[in-house]
């Protein structure tokens, strides 16, 4: 009997798919870490969302388990190569949510470009101004750091607004195609119009875009970052964007939020936060960009494939 404990919520389709394998499932959403940690020693798989650290300490503890499944992209709260090295399978779902992180990576850039929430927000507040005027996206070109399933997914959406997508990819290569084209670094900082990053945190990619970062860059440009908020530094942000080295910025992600996605822990009072609020030149949402309905159903549907497919003969 293989039991796999469900710690988070994740849609209904996960639970069915995984009991009409065989699999018994019990789902446990409002577990604490303390009551997972007294629990994990019966069950032989574990699904997590972000709310949960999976360190050695808690790995130890879980004498029978054969896998660990992220219920979407980022695993960065699971200590993999150590549940690895004790022969737990480790899986994420990043191929879930790819669509929704593109279409709202596009929708910020539109936003910004092209004066929108500042349209809408002088409506309401009873100003017709019509000198707001946009700058187009087409015949810039787009610089995409890290071309896997979001990357690839955000050139997709750009192939039709007549914009040159170059793409790097430290450890991808051979990938250019009808979506973008790839490219080295030099490149990259010599071309780009606007920077939009798709990578994981980790010790190599933590605070990536900073003040030395951005000097790289010949032209003045726009960044996008629907990835994680600590692989782009805030107060090299907004000196950038002071200066105008940084035009503007769209950010669905923030270095100040909690480990589990769900508040701002830190930075409430920082100077640097406050001027992005109060700025025109930043669109923020609150880590949404790869949450829908849509992506909500397809994480967990993937998952459980991926599952099913290891562990069912």
């Amino acid at each position: 009997m293989f039991k796999v404990l469900i710690a988070e919520p994740t849609h209904e389709i996960l639970h069915k798919k995984l009991s009409d394998a065989g699999f018994v499932c019990d789902y446990k959403p409002e577990l604490s870490f303390s009551q997972l940690e007294k629990l994990i020693h019966k069950y032989n798989g574990l699904v997590i969302r972000s709310k949960f650290k999976i360190d050695r300490l808690f790995t130890d503890k879980a004498v029978k388990l054969k896998f660990i499944a992220r219920a979407g992209a980022g695993t960065e709260n699971i200590d993999i190569s150590y549940a690895e090295n004790k022969g737990i399978e480790c899986f994420n779902s990043p191929e879930g949510n790819r669509d929704s992180v593109a279409e709202h990576a596009l929708g910020m850039l539109l936003t910004l470009l092209h004066k929108i929430k500042i349209a809408d927000t002088e409506i309401r507040n009873g100003i017709w101004n019509r000198k707001n005027t946009g700058s187009e996206l087409q015949g810039k070109t787009v610089g995409i750091i890290g071309y896997g399933n979001t990357g690839s997914a955000f050139a997709r959406r750009l192939s039709g607004f007549s914009v040159r997508t170059i793409a790097y990819d430290k450890y991808k290569h051979n990938f250019s195609n009808e979506f973008a084209e790839e490219v080295s670094p030099e490149v990259l900082f010599a071309e780009t119009d606007i920077l939009s990053l798709h990578v994981p945190l980790t010790e190599e990619t933590a605070f990536m875009v900073n003040n030395s970062f951005t000097e790289k860059f010949s032209k003045p440009f726009y960044i996008i970052n629907t990835s994680r908020g600590k692989v782009l530094k805030t107060d090299d942000l907004v000196k950038n964007l002071k200066k105008g080295k940084i035009l503007g910025a769209c950010l669905d992600v923030l270095e100040y939020e909690k480990a589990s996605f769900t508040d701002i822990f830190a930075g409430k009072n920082s100077s640097s936060l406050n001027y992005l609020v109060n700025s025109d030149k930043v669109i923020l949402t609150p880590h949404i960009a790869g949450s829908s309905d849509a992506s909500y159903k397809k994480i967990a549907e993937v998952l459980a494939d991926k599952i099913i497919n290891k562990f069912t003969y």
